[in-house]
């Protein structure tokens, strides 16, 4: 069975370097924007290369075999390769979503705010579009929504 899993983060993501900010310097600047960039789209690349290894894995261990425990454990590593695959698909979507705000200049600003994210918040989430402020305060509705 696979054992890789998606990067939860840009800090495991191959080849990171933290941004190192300067002092003065503006939020969202044209450096900023290109370290971004290159983290979404490093992280992008690693989960479609993880996709093709995955077909491959699919086409190169598929086989029919005659015992029904066999063949249920490959059928159930293959459900499970498949659902991992399926998060990523939707995290593929999120990291597009995010180089889009890239270009469009709304990247790193609060979707409810308009205010910076944050430097530090970025690196450790890419496609957050929340503040953290406002992360925790739609996680507080839901859990009152829940219990209710």
């Amino acid at each position: 069975m696979s054992e890789n899993k998606a990067p939860a983060s840009a800090a495991v993501l191959k080849n990171f370097t933290p941004y190192k900010e300067k002092k003065g310097e503006e939020y969202m600047n044209e450096n900023q924007k290109e370290h971004f960039k290159a983290i979404l789209n490093n992280w992008r690349n690693q989960l479609m290369e993880e996709v093709d290894r995955t077909v491959h894995h699919m086409q190169d261990e598929a086989a029919n075999y005659p015992d029904p425990a066999d063949r249920a454990t490959q059928e159930e590593e293959f459900s499970l390769e498949l659902r991992t695959r399926d998060r990523e698909r939707k995290l593929i979507g999120k990291i597009d979503s995010a180089l889009r705000r890239i270009e469009d200049g709304s990247y790193g600003y609060c979707e409810d705010t308009g205010e910076p994210i944050g430097v530090r918040r970025l690196e450790a989430r890419p496609i957050a579009t929340l503040s953290l402020e406002a992360q925790e305060r739609h996680e507080r509705i839901e859990r009152t929504q829940r219990d209710d």
